[in-house]
């Protein structure tokens, strides 16, 4: 068959087999250059973009890759540095071409999510039922009218009020369904803003000594991102958040908090995925009324990445929240509505946190020329509603926004809705080329305008929204979160004396596995079990030195197992020797009872303590009881509601107004 070529050197015509190697094409293609790398070379079926190099197409054939009779391939490739020594046939360019195409594709040993291979693995389809007025066929017929629908069928998608695509439908959408060259390749290439560095023209001097249209990026057009990488963010439970207000409510200081969940199908959009939150892990920080002061990378994120793949069902960071709280003056149980159509959704300063996140978070795909593409993470807010109550808001940041701050182009504006773009800089040191940026936007006679970016454009251009909720039925994979938060210091404090205690009051020293369960012990352990199914427990326990790795992977497992209710569910647990070090403590720490000095015997608790405290304790008491709860001590009143010390004579505390007597 006929393949023709197309390169900087001209185009050309090979003949060649249909089962031949694509080694041989790209010896026809080195004998057609001068001087080329041919571990440069790559091949598209577009002129520009798609390109694959060849030394990723291991072995393959002509019609392995789609190729056939008259069709186009775009080739491109760079000049060696230093020329070698000159070849004097065809054949000796063999060797070199062959052991290119030795190494296989990047995407090929990508290990995605559970939840892409799961979509992978479907069609996808969008059922549909029989039609009464129009079907006219059998009940085993089909017809037009009740057809599967493709996922990304745009009147399905506005019927339902869903706004953009999910990632799997957008796939299916650019992927051709005919055997062709591109659909080989894979359909996505992230974006990228910089300049490329050499040029592959090789006639310049690297930027910022030089720039021509090979390197610099083209123009940018703003416009909305018709796909999103998470379609819903689900709450397992009201008390993750519940919990995570309570830092606000004591104090009326922001905080921050990483989201631990796991992805999921989401089965209200077409092959959607959903980020579902078990836990929020709050990093340390500074809080204040109006922002607060974060560390990034903040130093624990390798133990508790690595503490959440030891989930029964595998954890990681699905996302952050944050609160942006501000009682209103005339109600304080009321919030100020900040966040509206009228002001913004998300501020400049959050929306390039956001893109620099998610550039930090990126998810393997095998459908990227890279193996990696765009990312899940999603940004929470905690936010006043109109009527002043608190609310979820979630979002990400388009692709175009994570190219452009991982170029440098923006920067936050004073105003929180505005986005600046930078000014271009030639230094050497810090070389910036900031291409044209436009945007496109209805005037007030409803005509689409294109309008340059420069020096700034709204923020929403740069958004993508992303729906969120609570499940009707709460399973959340942890079954308690009365233990304190981490970093909360002064509210709450983590240490081991309070776990020990904890454990002494459960009885867990006298817990045994089920092989050895006493009668009766099965509400014990239940109790036990569930107090350990605690997020925040566990990852204290990880900072104790008390559990070893491998210990530690047996703790997850067992607590976010869902037979946790199975006498046997912590046999596992209770046969590590952290558990049994944790046990020991527990027995050393935990206070002797005094059984016999309700009957005036003294107890060994008592041998320790003092006469003089007893004796001290007792003429309060008999003090309280003459006064009637409110001791008298040179004229103070303390009340016996609020412990205030009242001074005054009269009958009712000056702070709560309650009775002292």
């Amino acid at each position: 068959m006929l393949i023709r070529v197309r390169s900087k050197d001209g185009n050309f015509r090979f003949d060649l087999a249909p089962t031949a190697d694509i080694s041989e094409l790209v010896n026809k293609i080195i004998e057609t250059t001068v001087d080329a790398d041919a571990s440069s070379i790559t091949i598209s079926n577009q002129p520009r973009g798609n390109e694959v190099k060849v030394s990723t197409l291991k072995r393959r054939t002509l019609t392995a890759l789609g190729l056939k009779h008259g069709d186009l391939v775009f080739v491109g490739y760079q000049t060696k540095a230093t020329p070698s020594e000159p070849s004097t046939s065809a054949g000796s360019q063999v060797p070199p071409a062959t052991g290119v195409v030795s190494t296989t594709n990047i995407w090929d040993d990508v290990q995605e999510d559970a939840v892409d291979t799961t979509w992978r693995s479907q069609d996808g389809m969008i059922p549909r039922g029989r039609d009464s007025r129009f079907c006219k066929h059998g009940i085993n017929g089909m017809c037009d009218y009740c057809m599967p629908l493709e996922p990304y069928d745009s009147a399905y998608h506005a019927e339902h009020s869903i706004k953009h695509l999910s990632y799997h439908a957008y796939l299916r959408k650019l992927t051709p369904k005919s055997s062709s060259a591109a659909a080989a390749l894979p359909p996505l290439s992230p974006l990228s803003y910089k300049v490329k560095v050499p040029c592959p023209s090789g006639g310049h001097p690297s930027w910022p000594a030089g720039i021509c249209t090979a390197c610099q990026p083209s123009a940018i057009t703003l416009q909305s991102q018709p796909f999103r990488m998470v379609d819903h963010l689900e709450i397992a439970s009201m008390e993750v958040i519940e919990r995570f207000l309570q830092a606000w409510r004591a104090t009326g200081l922001q905080r921050f908090g990483w989201l631990i969940g796991r992805y999921e199908p989401y089965d209200k959009v077409p092959m959607g995925i959903k980020a579902v939150v078990e836990a929020i892990y709050e990093p340390p920080q500074e809080g204040e009324l109006d922002g607060l002061t974060l560390g990034i990378p903040w130093e624990d994120e390798p133990r508790i990445r690595e503490l959440c793949k030891s989930a029964s069902s595998p954890l990681t960071i699905v996302g952050y929240i944050f609160t942006d709280l501000d009682p209103t003056p005339e109600d304080r149980t009321k919030n100020v509505y900040k966040r509206h159509p009228q002001s913004f959704f998300l501020s400049s300063l959050e929306a390039i946190f956001a893109a620099t996140a998610q550039k930090a978070n990126l998810t393997p795909s095998k459908s990227s020329s890279n193996g990696v593409f765009g990312s899940r993470l999603v940004t929470a807010i905690l936010t006043a509603t109109e009527d002043g109550q608190v609310d979820v808001s979630a979002y990400q940041v388009s692709e175009q926004a994570c190219a452009m701050v991982d170029a440098d182009m923006i920067e936050a504006s004073v105003e929180p809705g505005i986005v600046r773009v930078k000014e271009e800089d030639r230094s050497h040191n810090a070389a910036r080329y900031v291409p044209d940026v436009f945007f496109r936007y209805k005037n007030e006679y409803g005509l689409e305008v294109k309008k340059s970016a420069k020096p700034c454009f709204p923020v929403e251009y740069l958004l993508v929204n992303v729906t969120h909720g609570f499940p009707q039925n709460p399973s959340p994979l942890f079954r308690s979160s009365k233990f304190a938060i981490e970093n909360r210091p002064g509210l709450e404090d983590q240490t081991v004396e309070k776990v020990l205690g904890s454990l002494s009051q459960l009885g867990a020293p006298d817990t045994h596995d089920s092989r050895h369960a006493v009668p009766g012990d099965a509400h014990k352990r239940l109790e036990l079990a569930k107090w350990l199914s605690d997020w925040h427990l566990v990852a204290f326990l990880g900072t104790t030195q008390l559990f070893s790795q491998d210990d530690m992977k047996v703790l997850m497992r067992t607590i976010t197992s869902p037979t946790l209710q199975d006498p046997s569910s912590l046999d596992a647990l209770m046969n590590t020797e952290g558990w049994h070090t944790l046990m020991t403590f527990t027995r050393e720490s935990a206070p002797i009872r005094p059984s016999s000095s309700a009957l005036g015997q003294p107890s060994k608790m008592d041998e320790d303590i003092p006469q003089e405290v007893f004796d001290q304790i007792a003429a309060e008491e008999a003090q309280r009881a003459q006064s009637g709860g409110a001791v008298q001590t040179s004229g103070i009143r303390i009340c016996p509601h609020c412990t205030f010390e009242n001074e005054h004579g009269g009958s009712d505390c000056e702070v709560c107004g309650l009775p002292l007597g």
